[in-house]
């Protein structure tokens, strides 16, 4: 392990030949690689790989949020103490569908039917009414409703006003709900078989994810095996874009390796110390996160315009065309690992 540090950190190594033109002069590096200047330089996988290990090692670490990760142990406490809280709901239930069908009451001479709208009504409490599913919701409001309608009163009418704000809440909120209010609307109203497939699988996994934040912060783990898995498709972009230099396509994956272990080193050196020194939520963290954004945006620029030899405009162009492929490519796959990541969620 000595040995190995002392290869790659002696500063008379290749490791210090290779760092100082790799981060200042963008794109000469990767001209004189290929021009057969080798000699003191690391091969760019080689120093890829190294760097890669060491943004494995410290990266992820300062892109984790302490505070979500209590946030996310406070949920899984919440979850269990919910489970234990489904019998006691059904209960609830029980309850407010009894005392809104059962007379209290009864009144010798009149029919069952009319013995139970004369009843009077005990009203549930409205935290209780929105422990109620939603099919209960809407049978104990339509019950209360009817009842109250006979013989009007002013608290009555007040409470069920705030149970229809807690049942607009919930409304749609499973793909049971919005398959019942589905089923009340006209034929012409209702949403065609393929909306409603949609819906299915948007309700599944909006029901199986309530917790959006656990995700990213799982997604965040996945960041530089997405980075290396892109690098290649990055390579092909690039070589779209330059086609008339005519190059191989291993040309433009040596710019692109040393671009990207460029960005590995900064990232290094800003994300730690972005969340160690000044704070995740500091001005300082969004001054820096800034800096970072315009260096990727001068090193990105200036290595096209000297690599591939291109005009100011052009290379602009060129490189405004790169991002936007580039992005698609990340929204995509981040699209894919996030899937991912929720099915994978017991």
């Amino acid at each position: 392990m000595g040995h190995s540090i002392a290869h790659y950190f002696h500063f008379e190594s290749k490791f210090w030949q290779t760092l100082v033109p790799l981060l200042t002069k963008p794109g000469q590096l990767t001209l004189d690689y290929l021009a057969g200047k080798r000699a003191r330089y690391i091969h760019p996988v080689s120093l890829y790989i190294f760097i890669s290990i060491v943004y494995f090692l410290i990266v992820p670490h300062a892109l984790e949020d302490k505070e979500h990760t209590e946030n996310r142990i406070h949920t899984i406490a919440e979850a269990h103490k919910k489970t234990e809280k489904a019998n006691q709901d059904k209960r609830i239930a029980k309850k407010a569908l009894d005392s809104a069908k059962t007379p209290i009451n009864a009144v010798p001479g009149l029919s069952d039917k009319m013995t139970k709208a004369l009843a009077p009504i005990s009203l549930i409490d409205v935290d209780d009414f929105e422990d109620l599913s939603y099919k209960d919701q809407n049978l104990y409001l339509d019950t209360v409703t009817k009842r109250n309608k006979l013989h009007p009163k002013t608290d009555v009418t007040e409470r069920i006003e705030e149970y229809q704000e807690a049942n607009t809440v919930k409304h749609d909120s499973t793909y049971v709900a919005y398959k019942d209010r589905q089923k009340k609307l006209p034929v012409t109203e209702q949403d065609n078989w393929f909306m409603q497939k949609l819906k299915r699988v948007d309700y599944g996994i909006s029901g199986k994810v309530k917790d959006h934040d656990y995700v990213n912060e799982e997604f965040k783990k996945y960041q530089p095996k997405q980075y290396f898995l892109l690098m290649p498709l990055l390579a092909f972009f690039i070589m779209i874009n330059f086609r008339k230099n005519r190059i191989y396509y291993i040309n433009h994956l040596v710019f692109t390796i040393h671009g990207m272990t460029a960005f590995f080193i900064v990232s290094i050196v800003a994300e730690p110390l972005k969340k160690y020194v000044f704070g995740l939520d500091s001005t300082m963290n969004n001054i820096i996160a800034f800096v970072v954004f315009c260096g990727i945006v001068w090193y990105l620029y200036y290595g096209l315009k000297l690599f591939y030899n291109r005009s100011k405009w052009q290379t602009i162009r060129k490189m405004i065309s790169l991002l936007v492929l580039y992005s698609i490519a990340l929204f995509l796959s981040e699209g894919i690992i996030k899937g991912f990541i929720i099915y994978l969620m017991p």
